[in-house]
């Protein structure tokens, strides 16, 4: 099997704009410069090293070797660099003192994961080649890339829960999402006809299914969970199609293909489009096998956000942590704990299906083009936020949700999650703020949306959310209030059980039932076909 290139191990890897500190007490050791450009190579011998040189220098590195330093994690974004000092004496060789240490500051937390990854492969004599043993005899079995960025642990359950029938089951039953990629397919079979077609992440089966009825060449089903079986024996089940269909058992990273796809179809959404991490494999799939100027079913995913006021659900979550304030509760008092039960209880996003009366502005969009984005671009995802309230109100928090195109050569087709449409089974989330912001109509409300992944195939969501000055002399004006939330996306509260009420009130009568399009302002009626932008009832 030949293995990518990017997941050899290079012998000079670098890292740009690092920020030094030397923290050693020894005077005697080397000086740094402010910024430097780290990178690992080989000596002549094939040892790794470590080394720091200030960029576009043609001077001399300051080198250490890697079995002689150690890492550790001072945060996010600094790292400290132990180095043994090597001494000729009996004592210095027995004490293993570390005499020397420096603070690295990375400028993302993408670059700083990359560093440790480069540091621990190399230092340990981890091999991906297939030329056989390193010069030191060490070998190690490689990872794929999906093992190297996601725990053991949440992979296996993530793949326990998709190889069940009854969750296969609701989703199949998702007659929006199941409906939209039916017709996304037969509508677009001048794109299927005589095509080959990859399936990533396949689960049962059934958009292979799809792909095969649309005149697909062939279609090859890729399922990493025990589902494969079960769509091994759907598909045979199906005498007519059954030949056109290859199931494949493995994860897109690690398999290989007779041939190239002229279409890649798959369900990569989780809740805020980006959960469970499904996207990145998708792109890596794309990378991997499409050929160039291929389809993608889905193309391009947009992440839609607005302010919503909803008192009960802020409410409701703050009398969750009550429990906490008792101070005889078998004779303890269980007060120190309250100010963390309530920060827990804020720290889950809600997901459920609202009215869509709740939200006090046009929402904003983030789009994700599946064409032409990097897998290194879903770590750490930006979102500037910025709305005008109109209504006065307290908001909440931020309200999100999600839709997908479908980019056919006949028909382009959504799948949408907004608020108002017929719900599917990712509803819609909302992120609440603790503490919520005063606004009045006309405010500016700004922000941002930080999204990052970590290993257990999920986000964590920061979100920061100010209230503008507002009326006369509001261009000289700054921020008046800001709040600020951090929540855990693999976490959420399902709240799909709870009635949804709505807090009458005069403004009511004001309200009209049509979707507005933020492009311009205009009324237009509901297209559940194809939404140009996903809409919200507000007041005129």
């Amino acid at each position: 099997m030949e293995v990518p290139s990017d997941r050899k191990p290079k012998h000079h890897q670098e890292f740009n704009s690092l920020a030094v500190t030397d923290l050693s007490p020894s005077t005697s050791s080397p000086t740094f410069p402010p910024v430097v450009t780290a990178s690992f190579a080989a000596d002549n011998s094939g040892v790794f090293q470590l080394r720091l040189r200030q960029p576009e220098s043609g001077g001399e590195a300051i080198c250490f070797g890697l079995r002689n330093s150690q890492l550790f994690n001072l945060g996010p974004l600094e790292t400290l660099v132990v180095v043994e000092e090597s001494g000729n004496s009996e004592a210095a060789k027995e004490s293993s003192s570390f005499s020397k240490a420096f603070k690295l500051e990375f400028t993302t937390l993408y670059q700083q994961r990359a560093f440790y990854a480069a540091f621990e492969q190399l230092k340990h004599g981890v091999s991906i080649t297939q030329n056989g043993p390193l010069k030191n005899g060490s070998v190690t079995s490689p990872k794929s890339k999906f093992d190297n960025k996601i725990e053991a642990s949440s992979a296996k359950m993530y793949f326990h829960y998709y190889g069940q029938l009854l969750h296969q089951q609701n989703m199949l039953q998702d007659y929006v999402r199941t409906g939209t990629y039916y017709s996304a397919v037969i509508e677009n079979c001048i794109d299927f006809q005589g095509r080959v077609v990859v399936d990533v992440g396949a689960g049962s089966g059934i958009l292979s299914l799809f792909a095969a009825q649309a005149g697909a060449k062939h279609v090859y089903a890729v399922e990493a969970s025990e589902m494969a079986d079960f769509a091994t024996r759907l598909i045979a089940g199906n005498e007519s199609l059954r030949h056109l269909i290859t199931v494949i058992k493995g994860k897109i990273e690690d398999v290989e293909l007779p041939e190239k796809a002229d279409i890649l179809i798959s369900e990569p959404m989780g809740t805020l489009l980006v959960n469970e991490r499904m996207l990145e494999t998708y792109v890596i799939a794309r990378d991997r096998f499409l050929v160039p100027g291929g389809k993608m079913f889905p193309s391009i995913g947009r992440i839609h956000m607005a302010p919503f006021s909803d008192e009960y659900l802020f409410v409701e979550i703050a009398n969750k942590a009550l429990f906490w304030q008792q101070r005889n509760f078998y004779g303890v008092d269980l007060t120190p704990l309250y100010g963390s039960a309530f920060q827990g209880y804020f720290s889950q996003p809600v997901v459920d299906a609202f009215d869509p009366r709740i939200l006090v502005s046009p929402p904003s969009s983030h789009s994700l083009d599946f064409n032409s984005i990097k897998e290194e671009d879903l770590y750490e995802i930006d979102i500037p936020l910025s709305f005008i309230a109109a209504v006065g109100t307290r908001v909440h928090g931020l309200a999100c949700w999600f839709d997908v195109l479908f980019n056919g050569s006949s028909v382009q087709r959504w799948l949408t999650t907004a608020p108002g449409s017929p719900t599917t089974h990712w509803y819609q989330m909302r992120c609440v703020l603790s503490q919520p912001l005063y606004v009045m109509a006309g405010q500016e409300i700004t922000g941002k949306l930080h999204l990052v992944a970590h290993s257990a195939q999920s986000y964590t969501i920061n979100l920061t959310m100010s209230a503008k000055m507002w009326g006369p002399g509001a261009d000289q004006g700054g921020i008046i209030q800001t709040s600020t939330g951090k929540l855990e996306l693999k976490e959420p509260y399902y709240r799909l059980s709870q009635p949804q009420p709505y807090m009458p009130s005069a403004q009511d009568q004001l309200l009209h039932q049509h979707y507005i399009t933020p492009q311009d302002g205009n009324v237009t009626s509901i297209n559940l076909q194809q939404p140009q932008s996903p809409g919200f009832f507000m007041n005129q």
